[in-house]
């Protein structure tokens, strides 16, 4: 539209900055139907936990937009801060303008410097996915208490220690530990809104940021879709919290240096959107 300016075009969605009428100001977030996920023998796998875009799923977008004003709803019953101001078509929400956590280079002047441009929090129930394949030692689903981990975002995400965000100035001390508590906060929420429906969240990932026309505290923005939720059905745990059935969903892999790890019991996201809707 011309009353419009892209201000960023990612995986899965394009955000817009619009210039006049009602949301003077604000953006526009337009859902895509573009799915990530990796291919096994010539077969495309959709999986929220990869980063690479495999394909279109039609209708994805607006069923991703729609479950994103879903929790986004619930977090604003509970006083969660976000950026969400309201959902305007089947695809298409309104959020207060935001600013990733992010920093400039120092020395954009050296060859291959480069600036953070946002993190990324995961937050893990049971030990899965990359974290399991930097960490083999641990025994597959796991209780994990949702450790947090940050990630900066880009062609390839790369796990960064709250130390290292903290010496090199992209974090306070206090704004770290804020975000992994707003973090766990908000997964305990979405951890148990699908308990309530007989399903159980493996892990997670959200993105913070600061409102731009607001007083610098740190929200969660961007989304809250199946593309950033892993669930489970069939989850039983013991006393500790690990999964009982793991020996019969975990299935792990090692070959030509690297480690593999699925779990049969996870659910396709086709098939837990709907619950929400």
């Amino acid at each position: 539209m011309e009353n419009e300016r892209l201000i960023y075009s990612g995986k899965s969605k394009n955000v817009f900055e619009i210039n006049e009428g009602h949301y003077k100001g604000k953006y526009r977030l337009v859902f895509k139907d573009a799915g990530t996920g990796y291919i096994e023998n010539g077969k495309v796998i959709f999986d929220p936990g990869y980063d690479t875009v495999v394909g279109d799923i039609p209708g994805k977008g607006a069923i991703a937009c729609r479950f994103a004003t879903h929790f986004f709803k619930v977090l604003q019953e509970k006083g969660i801060p976000s950026h969400y101001i309201d959902t305007v078509s089947p695809n298409e929400m309104i959020v207060e303008p935001a600013i990733p956590l992010s920093m400039p280079a120092e020395s954009p002047e050296f060859p291959g410097s480069a600036p953070l441009q946002n993190l990324e929090f995961t937050w893990r129930n049971n030990a899965t996915g990359s974290f399991w394949r930097r960490y083999p030692f641990v025994q597959p689903c796991k209780n994990l208490h949702k450790v947090v981990e940050a990630w900066t975002k880009g062609d390839v995400d790369v796990l960064i220690t709250f130390e290292a965000l903290e010496e090199a100035g992209a974090m306070t001390r206090a704004e770290i530990d804020y975000s992994i508590s707003l973090v766990k906060n908000i997964a305990d929420i979405v951890t148990a809104e699908f308990s309530s429906k007989g399903l159980h969240v493996i892990d997670g990932k959200f993105e913070l940021g600061r409102l731009k026309y607001g007083d610098g505290k740190i929200v969660i923005i961007d989304e809250i879709s199946p593309d950033v939720v892993r669930v489970c059905k069939g989850f039983s745990h013991d006393d500790l919290g690990n999964c009982r059935v793991f020996k019969e969903c975990a299935v792990t892999n090692f070959a030509d240096g690297k480690r593999t790890i699925k779990n049969k019991n996870q659910v396709k996201a086709a098939d837990f959107i709907s619950i929400f809707l």
